[in-house]
Order: C-alpha cells, then sequence, then structure tokens
C-alpha cells in the first residue's frame, strides 16, 4: 500500500468516524411547524434533530398550565392523553422540518396512537423529554415509537401515526 492509498483510506474511516450534526428547534421555529398555540401547544423545542429518523421534544411542565387546576386539585398531574399529544407534536415537528425545501404543508393530522402505557405521573416542575424514533414512512405518512421520559425514567410510551396535507 503506498502514501496516497493509505492516507486516502485514513480520510475514508475519519468520515465514516466524523460525529453527526444534528439540528434543533426552538419555540420559534417549533411554532412555524405547528399551528397549535397555548394551551394546547404541548413541546417547547425540539433538540438531536436526525433528519426525520429521531429527535427529542423538551416541554417544561408548569404549575400554571389550565389542565391542572381540574387534574387533580391539591394533586396535579399532567394527562395521559396530552403526553402523547407532545409526542404526536414533536413528531409533527420532524416531519415538516424534513419538507423544508418545498412549501410548508397546510396542517399536519395526527392519525393513530398504539400501544400506549403510562408508568408514572408527570407532575408541575418535570421536564418532559419525548424521545421519537422514526418507524415507517410513506408518501404524506410517518409513524413514530415515542418514550417520554423525566429525569432519564420512562413516564410513557406509545406508538403514533402523523399525516402532512399540502397546500391546495
Amino acid at each position: 500500500m503506498n502514501d496516497t492509498t493509505r492516507a486516502a483510506g485514513e480520510a475514508g474511516a475519519a468520515q465514516a468516524e466524523a460525529p453527526k450534526v444534528l439540528g434543533s428547534a426552538d419555540i420559534q421555529r417549533v411554532l412555524a411547524c405547528l399551528p397549535h398555540r397555548y394551551p394546547i401547544l404541548m413541546v417547547d423545542r425540539v433538540e438531536q434533530i436526525d433528519g426525520d429518523l429521531s429527535c427529542i421534544g423538551v416541554k417544561n411542565v408548569t404549575a400554571n398550565e389550565p389542565h391542572f387546576l381540574g387534574h387533580f386539585p391539591g394533586n396535579p398531574v399532567m394527562p395521559g392523553v396530552l403526553i402523547i399529544e407532545g409526542m404526536a407534536q414533536t413528531a409533527g415537528v420532524v416531519c415538516v422540518l424534513g419538507k423544508e425545501n418545498k412549501e410548508k404543508p397546510s396542517l399536519v393530522y395526527f392519525m393513530t396512537i398504539d400501544e400506549a402505557k403510562f408508568r408514572r405521573p408527570v407532575v408541575p416542575g418535570d421536564v418532559l423529554e419525548y424521545h421519537m424514533t422514526r418507524i415507517n414512512r410513506r408518501r404524506n405518512m410517518w409513524w413514530y415509537r415515542g418514550e417520554a421520559k423525566v429525569r432519564g425514567e420512562l413516564v410513557a410510551e406509545a406508538k403514533v401515526g402523523a399525516m402532512i396535507v399540502e397546500n391546495s
């Protein structure tokens, strides 16, 4: 092996080992992707975006959110359906960002929820992370497996599906 061949092989190995650049979406970018607004917006930012393959959505759970007034007085617990909604919104953000070079879609529809399980309550003060991993994609439809975690502990999980409707 000569020096040129060795250098080319080392360069190729270095490129293969190069760290992946992961994107993020702050609240302004999330709002640009989703039609949701307070009080139904369930994701504050999205981190570690790897195309539409995976990402982590973050929701800072605060005591002044309206659902805590009745769920449950004196013992506030985040409704499980809102945790699942946060998973779907996080997946929706990466689906829309994956189409960023094209015309912005008019709507992202939440289509399916499967295998939902709730492990422990989420309460004010928790930082909820939605770990989303793409299962499948077909045309304008995506399916993700989501794990909601607080301080690394699994609190909920589900499979969710979404469909993007293009502007007509």
